[in-house]
């Protein structure tokens, strides 16, 4: 079996589980964080940082082994735009409340038989191949030239180190990890909840099963593939680019992912009995979807990825340009649940 070949098929097994699994937990960012600021749950946001704190261990573990060259990942790039990441992130996290979700939730959704979801991904991968190479394109790369830097360091460990103080990566990920990792078990109803335990610690070892499958078992002089993990925006619009145009293209972990991760949410809907169709209540509602869906497609381009693509997977690489796109998404996040331009519930027709 080649390399190519064994990367689609880690890519098939990856995004069935993180199907199943976001279906059967409610895995994902905007929910916990609109859980925890506006309904008071903390569950699913310890969740999420239990996932970013073991998918930065495990996989600055494969790194510190040799196994996995984190720097050849986008993320860990000499030169990059701060301000267009963070703008991105802006972008991504508002529209991310505007459509309920964000792209791989609505994946999930989709599967379990939400139409709303449809519209959400087939609008997200439109306005991502747009920002990446079509219209708007040339205004993303006017933006990120007139403001990138190249930086003298483009990590944590690499800043924490130039600042005089913890020198060694592994150090700052144990850190960085533990303090996610206690963040999340310090919540008392947390840990009484073995299933968003579970969630948790499958997603955070998946992102670092992404970096293994393309950076190791990937791994071939000859014919290499991208050292990349779960991340959504751009494999969105290269799966809607392959069912449209698949002659001449090829299979690679973005889009298996974004299939698999499909069939894995449909699979165990009809398999629990959670499968039922979802439309819009009317067509304000679907306005407001697709236009968080075209946000989510514009900002996660700009910032290199969305809540899982830089939320989990970025974070791992204990990237500086990761934290400030999360940055972004959170405070745009924040801005779509609370505040002046908070997204108000649309009335009953």
């Amino acid at each position: 079996m080649d390399s190519t070949t064994t990367v689609i098929l880690a890519a098939l097994v990856i995004g069935l589980i993180y199907g199943s699994v976001g279906l059967l937990s409610g895995f994902c960012m905007m929910s916990s964080l609109r859980g925890w600021w506006a309904e008071g749950d903390g569950r699913l946001v310890r969740a999420y940082a239990l996932a970013m704190g073991v998918g930065i261990a495990a996989s600055q573990i494969l790194a510190a082994a040799g196994l996995v060259d984190l720097g050849k990942s986008i993320y860990l790039q000499p030169s990059f735009s701060a301000p267009v990441m963070f703008l991105g992130g802006l972008l991504f996290g508002y529209g991310m409340v505007l459509s309920n979700g964000c792209g791989s939730r609505a994946l999930v959704l989709l599967g379990r038989g939400n139409l709303r979801s449809f519209v959400v991904v087939i609008v997200l991968g439109i306005f991502a191949e747009m920002t990446l190479k079509g219209l708007i394109a040339p205004a993303r790369i006017a933006m990120v030239q007139a403001s990138q830097a190249t930086v003298a360091t483009n990590s944590l460990p690499g800043l924490l180190a130039g600042l005089g103080a913890v020198p060694s990566r592994m150090v700052a990920a144990s850190m960085l990890a533990a303090v996610l990792i206690i963040f999340a078990f310090a919540h008392g109803p947390f840990r009484k909840s073995p299933g968003q335990i579970a969630a948790g610690l499958i997603v955070g070892l998946l992102v670092a099963a992404g970096w293994y499958a393309t950076g190791y078992l990937g791994a071939d002089d000859f014919n290499p593939v991208p050292v990349t993990s779960l991340t959504f925006i751009a494999p969105i619009a290269d799966a809607l680019q392959y069912i449209m145009l698949s002659t001449g293209s090829t299979l690679n972990f973005g889009i298996v992912t974004v299939f698999a991760v499909f069939a894995g949410s449909l699979v165990t809907a009809l398999a629990t009995g959670r499968f039922h169709l979802e439309g819009y209540q009317s067509p304000a509602h679907m306005l407001r979807s697709a236009g968080g869906a075209a946000l989510m497609g514009t900002g996660g381009v700009m910032a290199f990825g969305c809540s899982v693509g830089q939320g989990l997977t970025g974070l791992s690489t204990l990237s500086l340009s990761s934290f400030i796109a999360i940055a972004g998404i959170v405070l745009g996040t924040g801005a779509g649940l609370r505040g002046a331009l908070r997204v108000r519930p649309l009335a009953a027709t």
